[in-house]
């Protein structure tokens, strides 16, 4: 894709989370640096200057440009101005005989500040961060270690359950008969498992919140991790409070049977031959759902991990330490780990597989579940999974996706196209809301690819644009 192609695509996006338009005809636009920081400590993104809110392409009258370029220079090493300073790479790219500046902000590891004020992105735009718990999570998503590894030298050998370690050994012996924690103390369990550790930079030693939450007495997670609990619900009938609920505030490997269970009790199973064994496709999706669940949920938050049960759906959600935003699909997964001693724990279970896996199993299950689906699964910092488990009216589940996420849709709009629609009579058609992420997952590659025009492609967000089907398209249909 050329540099030209790549501008228009992200026009044609719009602004978002991480996109931005400024007017810079003839100065930088004093808050430039308010979104640079913004974009450092979110995810990053990419700044377009010389194009109006509305995607016009106005241009950087050309003997400013030079003049504009080291003002961001200047700015971006000035410690009183953006803290501490980052070094940004720009290009000038002529487009429709104008010059544009695109300045491409990459996510920092470090948390930055604006004259001294800490600036969050989001969907409406930049935002200061004036809460108190906001700005921790902020720090919570920079730093290197993770949460789990948190040393409490006072937690002793009596503050776990010592039914649960019988219990591992058990399911190890299932899953490699000759499994080294058979034969090993519960003491020496933790520490293999690297639950037992010394924090280097403090020189304390004992064993991590990972300990507390696996092996855990109720009153030691409390202890330890005041907040945790766990919601299921179950609202078939009483969406307002609930017909079934269990509260759980027991260990990670007491609260992985009992969410199983209560997903067992409210859900049909469905069985399924492959090759010539017999396969629960319930328990199947929903092992990988609860050790999801359970294994990447950031503990340091308190806001509060719900399974809810619906009339045909069931979602997860919990807090997250986010390495990407919005969906997530076999296609552009990039498994990152979010409690790795946890994780590797789930596995040595037979719980869990190779990190990423637990994605593919879904959507290669999900469709055999209900026929013509597939999972929801949104990150951000709250990650949220959808599963359906009934057809919705009778009928193929109808909710925002038809059975494939990654073009199902292409065929449908494109026939729609062969005369021009708006966005809004697109989006209508498919039966799907106009929100911007809709439009990027299902039009906008249709648009990058060459199957879709704009017939006003010098004004790509206008309300008068309209999209119609290429010759390429045609061929698609």
């Amino acid at each position: 894709m050329s540099d030209i192609q790549k501008i228009r695509a992200i026009i044609a996006q719009g602004e978002g989370i991480e996109i931005e338009f400024k007017k810079s005809y003839e100065f930088l636009p004093h808050n430039i640096f308010e979104t640079i920081c913004a974009f450092l400590n979110r995810k990053g993104g990419h700044i377009l200057l010389g194009v109006r809110d509305n995607g016009q392409i106005e241009g950087v009258k050309e003997d400013t440009i030079q003049t504009q370029l080291d003002s961001l220079a200047r700015g971006m090493n000035n410690p009183q101005l953006i803290s501490p300073t980052f070094y940004l790479g720009t290009d000038v790219i002529e487009i429709e005989g104008k010059k544009i500046i695109y300045v491409y902000v990459p996510e920092s590891s470090q948390a930055h500040s604006c004259k001294g004020v800490i600036y969050d992105r989001n969907q409406d735009g930049d935002f200061r961060l004036t809460n108190q718990q906001l700005i921790t999570n902020l720090y919570l998503r920079k730093q290197d270690g993770y949460t789990e590894n948190k040393v409490f030298p006072f937690l002793r050998i009596e503050d776990f359950e010592a039914e649960r370690f019988d219990e591992v050994r058990k399911l190890v012996r299932i899953t490699r008969p000759d499994h080294p924690w058979q034969n090993m103390s519960n003491e020496e369990i933790l520490r293999s498992a690297r639950m037992y550790l010394r924090d280097v930079h403090t020189g304390q030693e004992g064993y991590t919140l990972s300990a507390a939450l696996m092996f855990g007495k109720e009153n030691t997670i409390a202890s330890a991790c005041p907040h945790y609990k766990t919601d299921a619900l179950c609202r078939k009938e009483d969406t307002e409070r609930y017909d079934d609920r269990d509260d759980i505030r027991c260990n990670l490997i007491s609260a992985y049977s009992r969410l199983l269970a209560f997903v067992n009790k409210h859900t049909p199973d469905r069985f399924y031959l492959e090759g010539i064994q017999r396969v629960s496709i319930r328990g199947v999706i929903f092992r990988e759902a609860i050790a999801n669940f359970l294994v990447h949920r950031e503990y340091s938050n308190p806001f509060p991990a719900t399974l809810t049960i619906y009339k045909d759906v069931v979602v997860t959600e919990n807090w997250n330490r986010p390495y990407m935003m919005g969906r997530i699909t076999p296609d552009n997964l990039k498994p990152h780990p979010k409690n790795p001693t946890i994780a590797n724990f789930f596995k040595q279970l037979g719980w869990a597989e190779e990190l990423g896996s637990g994605v593919h199993k879904m959507f290669k299950y999900c469709p055999i579940y209900v026929k013509g689906t597939l999972p929801i699964i949104e990150e951000g910092d709250v990650f949220k999974l959808t599963i359906p488990y009934e057809d919705k009216k009778n009928g193929n589940y109808d909710g925002n996706y038809d059975g494939n996420y990654d073009g199902n849709y292409d065929g449908k709009i494109l026939k729609f196209c062969i005369t021009p629609k708006t966005r809004k009579e697109i989006m209508d058609y498919l039966g799907i809301s106009t929100q911007t992420k809709n439009f990027n997952t299902h039009v906008l590659p249709l648009i990058q690819k060459g199957y879709l025009d704009m017939t006003l492609p010098d004004k790509p967000t206008s309300k008068m644009q309209k999209y119609i089907t290429t010759e390429s398209g045609k061929k698609r249909i």
